[in-house]
């Protein structure tokens, strides 16, 4: 049986997705097949794409997307047959997930409670958890200020939500314009700066914590928000790569004890992954966190998602639904 996906043909723009047909996959030992209902499309999946990941060995022909929702259809060897049949999210890795029926190790299956859609599973999976735990990294804790750069994602929309019910006393966003920073506020946001991190007059300066989702060539400016023994935290780098010796600019205010750091879930136990998601997939069950959905295209159109996202109009999160 075929199965329709969409893989990198050409490394570049957008227009090097292509719609393909392929083998039905079949799950090996420890792995589940799924029915996808909804697959979620990630800043990372840009990169792959557009080659600046070539270091890390892609190849043409590979299907990007990391995370999927939908039913079991199959498991593998040494899986509990008692799968087939429940609604779960699943981590399909670095790729695998712009297909119709999707491969994903058991250990990375999470079940969807009631109440949760999988577009909004697929909206929340993957970047609560980075939210979750670079906000762990940076050691936050309450009462302190906290500066979310790129914050229109859905990295950023998490780490908002996060920050406020975990008591900052200043949620600072960076965004593009006087519209997304309403949608921020709403979301617990209690300051709206532009994309240099300039505000007015009764906006901090200065934070405890700042979470990049951007990284890029104006990530050395914003070691000058810290406070003293403040936390810069990289969880994402739509931006791009910072410059090559961003770290003088760190080095210049030495007698600051300011830190620097970057974060991938992948260094996350996948056990402690497992129990955030799900403690975040019944609280947005609940409503007391909420998922932010910009736009729900079909599969064969994953090219026109990464225009969208390339050209800056996403606030939240595109799915794709097979």
């Amino acid at each position: 049986m075929k199965v329709k996906a969409v893989a990198i043909n050409e490394f570049g723009g957008p227009e090097g997705l292509a719609v393909i047909d392929i083998r039905g996959p079949v799950p090996a030992q420890g792995q589940v097949l799924i029915a996808s209902e909804a697959i979620g499309v990630g800043g990372v999946d840009i990169m792959i794409r557009s080659g600046a990941l070539a270091a890390y060995g892609y190849r043409k022909g590979h299907i990007p997307g990391g995370e999927v929702a939908g039913t079991v259809t199959a498991v593998g060897e040494g899986v509990d047959p008692a799968w087939v049949g429940q609604r779960v999210w699943a981590f399909t890795g670095t790729g695998g997930g712009y297909v119709e029926q999707a491969i994903a190790p058991i250990g990375e299956v999470v079940p969807l409670p009631a109440g949760l859609s999988a577009i909004d599973a697929v909206t929340l999976g993957s970047a609560g958890v980075v939210a979750h735990f670079g906000l762990s990294h940076a050691h936050f804790s309450s009462g302190e200020a906290v500066l979310v750069r790129g914050a229109a994602g859905s990295i950023g929309i998490m780490t908002v939500q996060l920050a406020a019910l975990g008591g900052a006393s200043a949620v600072a966003v960076t965004t593009s314009s006087p519209e997304r920073g309403r949608r921020l506020h709403d979301l617990g946001a209690t300051h709206v700066l532009d994309r240099f991190g300039e505000g007015g007059p009764d906006d901090p300066t200065v934070y405890d914590v700042i979470i990049d989702v951007v990284a890029g060539a104006g990530m050395p400016s914003f070691f000058d928000r810290l406070k003293p023994e403040g936390r810069l935290v990289v969880v994402g780098a739509v931006g791009g790569q910072p410059p090559a010796d961003f770290g003088t600019r760190l080095m210049a205010s030495f007698q600051k004890s300011m830190s620097f750091a970057t974060f991938s879930a992948a260094t996350v136990a996948e056990p402690a992954r497992r129990a955030v998601r799900m403690e975040q997939f019944a609280a947005a069950g609940r409503g007391q966190l909420q998922t932010v959905v910009h736009d729900v295209l079909p599969l064969e159109h994953a090219a026109l998602a990464h225009q969208k996202m390339e050209a800056g109009e996403v606030f939240g999160r595109i799915v794709l639904t097979p």
